[in-house]
């Protein structure tokens, strides 16, 4: 291996590490930490981060990027030598704009935000948030402003998360899928009392649901021997390489939280172990985009696990654990019911066809504070009205409401949209992959998944982070970005559903 690039990838592994020890210390503070040791975490965690901000930022770091980008320009693109050169680069250039100061700041400001959040939900006072939520809005501003942009303010933090992405881009996918999702939502409105769904809620044993997660984990390809499952007060998935991946859930009333909620961190999962082991610590060991992540875990959780196919496997099994429950529930009533749509306030319990209106309110509002219109004090009530605009009912009361997700409370402004763009990504790749592999529908039939996730190593995970999520669904698919599947799958599936 070239001497220089040796020792680029020496000095990006030590703030690789870094970062995966915060990433450790947060999925602690999420999942064990006890309240009290929320100060403190705030602090270590600001320690790391600019500990990886000042190496990662370091004139050395500069100057074998300097001397490197002429070596690779001369090689393979595709090739991981000219690949972690090329996504090296960018992460420096980036980082290089955020003093250490301000990202350390930022990563305090984090913990903070999230130790009062989960207090707040508890509590269910917003105001004990607020103060928290204030100072992440406004360092998250002058990270944008550090960061620079070409049209809006905005366009910085997507590009976190997406790169290359525009609030413009993004706006007009919006009004294309709200176009063509609002008056299915409408049709389907008339027809709600068609699905029953009342069956779904109680008296489902926590401890048999976890385990029939687990099984449904192990079938779709979830290795456990590099991974495991904890419960959090909101289901997330963060991986430490490939050889450890860890998953949460949490159990509600409704038997589809947990049993959606740990396929959808499975798809996750799945992602980050099919990253290969080699890549762990360079530039390219992490996901293309968050967009294509989600569209793993949308995949798994709505075009397998909500399939009737899916079902025709697995909910005997269901039916045996649960008797009393589902006994008398014949499949397609089960798969009617799983599949109901119903506006729901909480955006993780949101069936398909609603899902994204969340979504909307979320890039709407979070918009507004970004850019100076909205201020956090105004957000319960912006966040009512715009569900009552949207979904035609409001929470009564926050927790319900702006404090029912994680994100905000960890600086995670621009994060929202890659959950639509997942969506379509999902069946964008879906379709690709049955057109490629056409017995993938009745390998899910008889529990067999290996065909799919097959596809899903080969065109996707193997990558790990060496393309941009825009050349990666354009080389695994042959275009961008493209509505029109996702909305042509969920006019099919409802009309069928509910007989339009």
């Amino acid at each position: 291996m070239n001497e220089k690039l040796q020792r680029m990838l020496e000095l990006y592994r030590e703030v690789s590490h870094l970062a995966m020890a915060a990433g450790l210390l947060d999925w602690d503070q999420q999942c064990y930490m006890p309240p009290g040791g929320a100060a403190l975490r705030a602090e270590q965690l600001a320690t790391l981060a600019k500990l990886a901000h000042e190496r990662l930022t370091s004139p050395e770091m500069g100057q074998l990027l300097d001397e490197l980008e002429p070596w690779a320009a001369s090689l393979d693109p595709d090739s991981f030598e000219a690949s972690v050169v090329r996504v090296a680069r960018r992460e420096y250039d980036r980082a290089t704009r955020i003093p250490a100061e301000l990202e350390a700041e930022f990563s305090r400001a984090a913990s903070a935000g999230f130790a009062a959040w989960a207090e707040a939900r508890q509590a269910g006072d917003f105001r004990i948030f607020a103060p928290k939520l204030e100072r992440l809005v406004q360092l998250t501003i002058e990270r944008a402003e550090a960061l620079g942009y070409e049209e809006r303010r905005y366009d910085a933090l997507l590009n976190l998360f997406e790169p290359g992405s525009r609030t413009s881009q993004v706006q007009a996918l919006f009004q294309q899928l709200k176009e063509g999702l609002v008056p299915l939502v409408h049709a389907v409105a008339e027809r709600v009392d068609r699905v029953k769904n009342d069956f779904l809620f109680g008296g489902y044993d926590e401890r048999k649901q976890w385990d029939f997660g687990v099984r449904l984990l192990k079938a779709i390809g979830f290795d456990f021997q590099r991974g495991r499952q904890d419960r959090s007060e909101h289901p997330f998935t963060v991986g430490f390489g490939s050889g450890d991946v860890r998953l949460t859930t949490r159990f509600q009333p409704y038997l589809g939280s947990a049993l959606f909620g740990t396929l959808h961190e499975g798809g996750h999962g799945l992602y980050e172990q099919g990253i290969p082991p080699e890549f762990a610590g360079t530039p390219v060991g992490s996901a293309a985009s968050f967009g294509v992540h989600e569209s793993q875990s949308r995949l798994w959780e709505n075009l397998v696990g909500r399939s009737r196919a899916f079902w025709r496997h697995f909910y005997p099994e269901l039916q045996a654990l649960f008797p009393e429950r589902l006994g008398e529930v014949d499949l397609d009533t089960f798969y009617a019911a799983i599949n109901r749509v119903e506006p729901s306030l909480i955006r993780v319990e949101a069936d398909e066809l609603t899902y994204n209106l969340h979504i909307f309110l979320r890039f709407d509002l979070e918009l507004k504070l970004i850019e100076g219109d909205l201020k956090v004090a105004d957000l319960p009530e912006a966040w009512r009205a715009g569900m009552r605009e949207l979904l035609g009912r409001a929470p009564e009361n926050d927790r319900d409401g702006v404090m029912q997700d994680v994100h905000w409370s960890q600086g995670a402004f621009g994060y929202f949209p890659s959950y639509t763009l997942g969506n379509v990504l999902s069946v964008q790749l879906f379709e690709k992959a049955k057109e490629e592999r056409p017995d993938i529908p009745q390998e899910i039939e008889r529990g067999e998944f290996a065909g799919l996730l097959g596809w899903m190593r080969e065109r996707i995970h193997r990558h790990g982070g060496k393309f941009t999520g825009t050349e990666l669904i354009v080389r695994a698919t042959g275009r961008e970005a493209d509505a029109a599947p996702y909305l042509r799958y969920l006019r099919e599936k409802y009309e069928e559903i509910y007989g339009l």
